[in-house]
């Protein structure tokens, strides 16, 4: 699968960092209630019996856990490298190499899908194409739970874990991104704020709960 414009140089980033970031979030949830509590909540309101996918996945640390739950569950990520590691970290969590503007999932194939994190390698104009897809691969009713940092800026990373990187974060506002799900044909059912826990990045990060209708 080709990359779109922008993406490669996300992916060569992620490539070369994925043991030492795999080692670094291996353990994150722990440190985060609140994430809990909203992957329980998915869990909760996803249909029985169906796959849930955890879009941006990275090393695999959010979808094991929902494994861990005994939800079938499969993660997409642009980094081969990252698919590896989450391969040999969380086996029972079927992984598959890919973009969030071209996912490689079938239409309606999941009953829920998780992004935590990942739209932040976005340009804003890609927003809109990525949540198309993600309505695209749901079933009807399906949910869609997205994190992000708060803001309207970006941030550069050159260097990340001792590796020389060349990597964008963009920062979205809420109502953007709701908007934005709208547009997209979800409709928006939680909104959620928060600030760092300690030991986080010094940002305010959002939670969105959409549903398919």
């Amino acid at each position: 699968m080709g990359d779109h414009e922008g993406h490669a140089s996300v992916r060569r980033g992620y490539d070369t960092v994925a043991e030492e970031y795999a080692a670094g979030f291996r353990d994150e949830l722990s440190g985060k209630p609140l994430d809990r509590a909203l992957l329980a909540c998915l869990i909760e309101q996803t249909e029985p019996g169906t796959a849930i996918a955890d879009l941006g996945c990275g090393p695999g640390h959010v979808a094991g856990r929902l494994a861990e739950h005994g939800v079938r569950t499969v993660g997409i990520d642009l980094s081969a490298g990252m698919v590896a590691v989450g391969r040999r970290e969380f086996p029972a969590v079927e992984f598959r190499e890919g973009d969030l503007l071209a996912l490689p999932a079938a239409d309606g194939e999941f009953g829920s899908a998780v992004a935590f994190y990942s739209i932040i390698h976005l340009h804003p104009s890609e927003l809109r194409r990525a949540f198309e897809e993600v309505r695209r691969v749901l079933r009807p009713s399906g949910l869609f739970l997205v994190s992000f940092h708060i803001g309207a800026e970006m941030r550069h990373l050159g260097e990340w874990w001792g590796h020389e990187v060349d990597i964008d974060f963009r920062f979205f506002e809420p109502g953007h991104v709701a908007e934005v799900l709208g547009e997209a044909g979800f409709t928006v059912e939680t909104r959620t704020e928060r600030v760092p826990y300690a030991g986080e990045v010094d940002t305010r990060r959002a939670y969105l709960l959409a549903r398919r209708p």
